[in-house]
């Protein structure tokens, strides 16, 4: 989401944990490389010890999740996996239980979102943002109108990892969307992430006034068609010095 002066509080909600590759964005995936020095089964889509938190209470009977705070919901699954229909109905309950908590999901299955919608859903529950991924062309062209036109009050657009140079303007972006969000590829397996893709991507965004965040140049950053690798620890401060994040008027 916008990135403020002032950010609420954050918490993370994993409340299920595995997931299935589904499309290019999914070869390298952080979640199965983390798995996999555990020797977990990242194809095995379980539910977690959380998956009660948003509404887990403290011995004084206060929420362990303060209201008012930014919920990251699902990062090591996808909301939206098959596996999960049946915990889904839950999971929507607690949400809009705690209509005082701001929850942001990332997914790869926006074509399966009109079919895990809650009843009272309408045009969207205003504390949910959810967000669709699109890593290359083939991607966005196949993600998008159907992302565009599905009911959700808060949309974000996320580039990451960004794979090509992807063509955004056909979407009229500037209409529905409340930012983009670019980043490269992490891990000794990175694809390589040019800078000329996601400055085309944030003169787009400032034309169009949406919001844009370069969050992180990936592993391997070509810059001046020159090729660098990039240490996991600067990815994010390097992107920071580029200096071209945009918050929306």
């Amino acid at each position: 989401m916008p990135k403020n002066a002032i950010e609420p509080k954050s918490k993370m909600w994993n409340l299920w944990h595995g997931c299935h590759k589904l499309s290019a964005g999914c070869q390298h995936c952080y979640v199965y490389r983390g798995d996999a020095k555990r020797g977990v089964d990242s194809n095995i889509v379980t539910k977690t010890k959380n998956f009660d938190l948003p509404i887990q209470k403290k011995r004084n009977g206060e929420y362990k999740i303060p209201s008012g705070s930014l919920v990251y919901t699902c990062f090591t699954s996808d909301f939206f996996v098959e596996d999960a229909d049946e915990w889904r109905t839950e999971a929507w309950e607690m949400i809009r239980l705690r209509s005082d908590l701001r929850f942001i999901m990332i997914t790869k299955r926006i074509d399966r979102l009109m079919q895990s919608l809650p009843d009272d859903w309408g045009d969207g529950y205003e504390n949910v943002t959810i967000c669709c991924t699109v890593e290359n062309q083939d991607r966005a062209d196949y993600r998008l109108p159907i992302y565009k036109e599905t009911p959700i009050k808060h949309k974000i657009i996320i580039c990451e990892p960004l794979l090509e140079r992807i063509d955004l303007t056909p979407y009229d972006i500037g209409s529905w969307a409340e930012q983009i969000v670019i980043g490269g590829e992490s891990g000794y397996n990175a694809r390589p992430c040019n800078f000329d893709w996601i400055v085309e991507l944030h003169n787009l965004c400032v034309e169009q006034n949406v919001s844009f965040w370069f969050k992180q140049t990936g592993a391997k950053f070509i810059k001046d068609n020159k090729l660098y690798n990039v240490n996991r620890r600067l990815q994010h401060s390097q992107a920071r010095k580029a200096g071209i994040n945009y918050n929306a008027l």
